[in-house]
């Protein structure tokens, strides 16, 4: 499945109905069965949705930082985005890429 970042936006977890994604680097994970962390309410609600790789690598909430762009990062905030997605890919599904 290829979604645009306007279309993702439609996967935040406010419509029961529909998955919650998360997209790191352009892959998109269903984190549905998280849904306590990234769903309504949840301490990482502001990542549903979207392509959360530069605020994952800040390991920031900032919603600036809520973003695809991982331009400028440090080394050290590129491992920690790989940790990230290391993780993503052992307890989540891909299910797609942001176009």
């Amino acid at each position: 499945m290829e979604l645009t970042p306007s279309q993702l936006a439609a996967y935040n977890g406010t419509t029961r109905s529909r998955p919650i994604y998360v997209a790191i680097k352009g892959r998109i994970f269903d984190v549905t069965t998280g849904s306590n962390f990234y769903g309504p309410g949840g301490p990482y609600a502001m990542f549903a949705g979207k392509d959360a790789s530069r605020a994952l690598a800040k390991m920031s909430k900032e919603d600036d930082d809520v973003r695809a762009d991982i331009d400028g990062l440090s080394e050290k905030e590129l491992e920690v985005l790989a940790d990230w997605e290391r993780k993503f890919e052992v307890k989540y599904p891909v299910v797609g890429r942001v176009v």
